[in-house]
C-alpha cells in the first residue's frame, strides 16, 4: 500500500496519516493519490483567481422597459380614474 500525501492533489483536503482515501472526496490510491492535481497543466492565468478586480455581472437599478411600463400604468390608472367621474 503506498503511503497517502499530507494534502489531497484531488481537493486539497489533509489526509490523516494512515488514512486509505481522501476523506473529502474519497480519492485513494487506485483513483487519485498523485503529487499533482489534474488541473495543475492547465496554465490559468493567476488573474483567474483575483477576486478582488471581479465586476458584478450587472449593474443596479430596473432596465428602462420596466420604468416606461410602470409610467404607462399609472397614466392609464390616473386617466382612468379622472374619466370615470
Amino acid at each position: 500500500m503506498m503511503e497517502p500525501p499530507d494534502e489531497c492533489a484531488n481537493c486539497g483536503a489533509a489526509i490523516p496519516r494512515r488514512a486509505r482515501a481522501c476523506p473529502a472526496c474519497g480519492a485513494d490510491e487506485r483513483t487519485g493519490w498523485r503529487e499533482n492535481s489534474v488541473y495543475d497543466g492547465l496554465n490559468l492565468p493567476d488573474s483567474a483567481y483575483d477576486d478582488a478586480d471581479s465586476r458584478p455581472l450587472r449593474r443596479g437599478g430596473l432596465p428602462w422597459y420596466w420604468l416606461v411600463a410602470a409610467i404607462a400604468a399609472i397614466v392609464a390608472a390616473l386617466l382612468f380614474t379622472l374619466g370615470g367621474r
